[in-house]
């Protein structure tokens, strides 16, 4: 163990060459880490007020609706939030994978490899959520302008439990280390497939199974008045969650028709770096995938006017409903920015040996540039037109076709996912450094 700790110091004090982007990966992981840390506390906070202002209202109030509703927000963040941890950790695995493998062919154990991993993904992950910490209270003074149930959150409100802090940080190293350890088995097993780029195995269909399923349900139920609210809020989040799921077969199917239809080169790049990694391509942009399920829940209530609401207590209930669909929108927005940048600055590293292949082959640096953000628009349209269609399976059965017919609707929805994809399409261009690194 000491031999595996005395190598993982010398390897971080390593001084980085030209073409190694490890600087720029360290502080875009360090970043991610921060984000998902910061964003954690800030939701964990928001739920814990509404939380306390409902057990201080009176019994029927409507301030007991609240901590439902802002617990389905956080259920549905949980997902994007575990993916820009496990991204950033796997950003740190892409940039050691092939020293690690040539460590393991020098004759380093399995356990010295795994160590050297966990030392690495969680010191990254300490560093990173502790500059979260301070993060989120710099963006409590942001919170606290939002209003709910008519007045705006105090500071004490706000501030989670002392043990909650503790207790992020260690979730946030948790799924850092756990992400690693899970990418590192290629390597632990079979580092020469790592040298070799073994291309992964296919999915299969019966991943749209759980989603076809849970729509199934949701529809059966709603129609029929067999739940509460509660059962069909939960339906509506593991809907989400099933999404994660049949992303990835989504894309492996994008990128076959992509790679046949494609005229250019920098098409047939993007499509085949799509068809070789689908959940790859899928975590990429995963994030919008959440932004355009929830803009679709969150633009129905634009088909309530709450200013013509006969009870006060309704209208602050609808009003607040769309502040708070709204404010989970930009956060989904916000950590799908992030998440793609990882996830492209990750895909980079990975494939720096095609980069500098291609590069020496003559192909020119726009080419190169079109064909990375290909690679994410190319699964960023099918993630907003498979959401799409899931929020759609779980608004139509209560708004029925207006919905589709409605224009405010329809304008807040396109305004929407266009911002989200707007902030995706930036997050995209910060791997445009990381390529001319490693082609230095």
């Amino acid at each position: 163990m000491r031999a595996a700790v005395r190598m993982w110091w010398l390897l971080r004090r390593r001084s980085a060459g030209r073409s190694d982007p490890q600087g720029l990966t360290t502080v875009l992981a360090l970043v991610a880490f921060a984000v998902t840390t910061a964003v954690l506390l800030v939701v964990l906070g928001g739920l814990g007020a509404l939380l306390d202002r409902a057990a201080a209202a009176a019994p029927g109030s409507s301030a007991t609706s609240y901590p439902l509703l802002a617990g389905t927000a956080t259920a549905l963040l949980a997902v994007p939030l575990l993916t820009l941890g496990g991204a950033a950790s796997r950003l740190a695995v892409a940039r050691r994978d092939s020293r690690l493998a040539a460590l393991r062919l020098a004759g380093a154990t399995t356990g010295q490899v795994s160590l050297l991993t966990i030392l690495d993904a969680a010191a990254q992950a300490l560093a990173g959520a502790l500059i979260g910490v301070v993060g989120h209270l710099g963006l409590l003074p942001a919170v606290m302008q939002l209003r709910f149930q008519g007045r705006a959150f105090d500071l004490g409100e706000l501030l989670v439990p002392w043990w909650m802090v503790p207790a992020a940080v260690a979730a946030v190293v948790a799924v850092s280390v756990a992400s690693a350890v899970t990418s590192l088995r290629t390597v632990a097993i079979s580092p020469l497939g790592v040298a070799a780029r073994v291309s992964p195995k296919g999915l299969h269909w019966s991943r749209v199974l759980p989603l076809g399923v849970t729509a199934a349900a949701f529809v059966v139920m709603f129609s029929l008045g067999l739940a509460e609210v509660a059962v069909l809020i939960a339906l509506v989040v593991v809907g989400f969650a099933t999404l994660n799921v049949i992303g990835p077969f989504v894309m492996s199917l994008i990128g076959r028709v992509t790679l046949r239809r494609a005229r250019g080169p920098a098409t047939l790049i993007a499509a085949r770096r799509v068809l070789d990694s689908p959940k790859t391509a899928w975590r990429s942009v995963g994030g919008v995938a959440l932004a355009t399920f929830v803009a679709g829940l969150t633009t129905a209530s634009a088909m309530f006017d709450a200013g013509r609401a006969a009870d006060p207590a309704e209208a602050q209930l609808l009003a607040d409903l769309a502040t708070g669909g709204f404010l989970t929108l930009g956060i989904a927005g916000i950590l799908a920015a992030v998440s793609t940048a990882v996830m492209q600055a990750g895909r980079v590293i990975d494939q720096r040996g095609e980069y500098r292949a291609l590069h020496l082959a003559g192909t020119d640096l726009r080419v190169l540039d079109a064909a990375r953000v290909r690679e994410t628009t190319i699964p960023l349209l099918a993630a907003v037109a498979l959401s799409g269609a899931a929020a759609s399976v779980f608004l139509l059965p209560a708004f029925g076709l207006t919905l589709l017919t409605s224009v405010p609707v329809m304008v807040q929805l396109v305004l929407c996912v266009s911002a989200a994809v707007l902030l995706v399409l930036v997050g995209t261009l910060t791997s445009r450094r990381v390529v001319r690194t490693v082609l230095a």
